[in-house]
């Protein structure tokens, strides 16, 4: 956290970051606000809406590895200029869907954008600025970023509650346009250019300094870790009823989890860049299982709802500025947006694919089916993690410890 206080130049960067992360992240939130208009507007059933953003998220998975040798060679701020300009016709061409395949359409330019600009050009740009200590930049980022929902769900409400769901697209392609475009043009530093010894680097990222093996354990954590999440994140409430919650104590229970999550990711961030992200996953990711089987054995007592939540709550939070930096333990700025942008693949397809089939379990087998498959995937996580720790770079363990 000190550094932050030092280096103006970053603090300025985080400052654009957070507001575009916000946009950005915000403004696709729009099923959960205006689903049902979207579904009487476009003659599809409510899970085909929300399907749309399964598809943003398999775009965004399958373009990530596409986009690496760009983000190496023309640096992050570029790629994600060219983003935000894509996102522009995503909205417009959403506003003027009147069919599935128009929506779908949509969707899948928003995820081309999405590769770009969320959150792995962001923390490739962190790099880009802190190297090794990015991990504070980034848990700082995103303590905002959590918030998008926050913010942009009630945003999202009042505008199609004065412009309906199509006019509010076009008020989000013209803040991409005027706010998110010229902040990343003008308030983010140009990359230096790149000398020959830096060009040859660039080209030996096809070649990670670490084993295969170990950018597999790598990539096996993070897409475990975030199937649970993400999966969870989206049957949260069901989870909740499931267990023999009311509706209104489902909610009010469910609606703590943000709040406790976004808590926790600032205790990482006050720790001052103390813990590598192996160590915080580690720490993080062992409450998950935890809470699982507190869950499971509790019969849907409220005390042990209530400690789930709050076990859960810290644990995924932390878990997800852990996801984002257990790469800075291995890789160096050079490689580090190569290893970003492959990692957000499977990363991107475990999210888009565990909310239907966590919805799934738990629809045949209660919560227990759900609860059960999340409490192995956590486990394994976990030890997966432990391996990692063990494989560490010198350098990386000197800093941690």
């Amino acid at each position: 956290m000190r550094f932050l206080k030092s280096d103006s130049r970053l603090t300025g960067v985080l400052l654009v970051l957070a507001i575009t992360q916000l946009i950005g992240w915000g403004t696709i939130g729009l099923p959960p606000i205006v689903g049902r208009d979207l579904a009487a507007d476009l003659g599809m059933s409510l899970p085909m809406v929300f399907a749309g953003t399964s598809t943003l998220y398999v775009t965004m998975g399958l373009c990530a590895p596409w986009l690496a040798r760009a983000f190496a060679r023309h640096g992050a701020r570029k790629v994600m200029m060219a983003g935000t300009i894509v996102a522009v016709p995503g909205y417009i061409v959403l506003s003027l869907a009147h069919e599935p395949m128009l929506y779908f359409a949509a969707w899948v330019i928003l995820g081309i954008a999405g590769s770009a600009t969320l959150s792995t050009g962001a923390y490739i740009l962190l790099n880009e600025l802190a190297g090794p200590k990015a991990k504070s930049a980034i848990g700082a980022l995103m303590l905002v970023t959590g918030l998008s929902g926050s913010i942009f769900w009630p945003t999202t409400s009042f505008l199609s509650g004065h412009f309906g769901w199509r006019g509010t697209c076009l008020v989000y392609a013209a803040m991409l346009l005027l706010v998110s475009l010229p902040l990343y043009a003008f308030a983010t530093p140009r990359r230096a250019v790149a000398t020959e010894a830096g060009t040859a680097t660039a080209r030996q990222a096809d070649a990670p300094s670490i084993p295969r093996s170990t950018f597999g354990l790598v990539v096996a954590a993070i897409t475990l870790n975030a199937f649970v999440t993400f999966g969870l994140s989206a049957v949260f409430v069901e989870l909740l009823r499931a267990e023999g919650l009311a509706p209104s104590q489902a909610i009010a229970f469910g609606s703590m989890l943000g709040v406790i999550q976004v808590s926790a990711r600032g205790l990482d961030f006050l720790g001052g860049g103390r813990w590598d992200g192996i160590t915080t996953g580690l720490v993080a990711g062992t409450a998950l299982p935890v809470a699982m089987l507190l869950l499971m054995l509790s019969e849907g007592a409220t005390w042990a709802v209530a400690v789930f939540i709050l076990l859960y709550g810290a644990g995924s939070g932390a878990m997800a500025v852990a996801r984002a930096t257990i790469p800075l333990v291995f890789y160096d700025q050079t490689e580090f947006a190569k290893a970003s942008s492959m990692i957000a693949l499977p990363l991107n397809l475990a999210s888009a694919l565990s909310p239907p089939l966590l919805a799934g379990l738990l629809s045949q087998f209660g919560g227990r089916g759900a609860l059960g498959l999340t409490f192995v995937f956590s486990c394994a996580a976990v030890l997966i993690l432990v391996l990692l720790g063990r494989r560490r770079p010198r350098v990386a363990v000197a800093a941690a410890t």
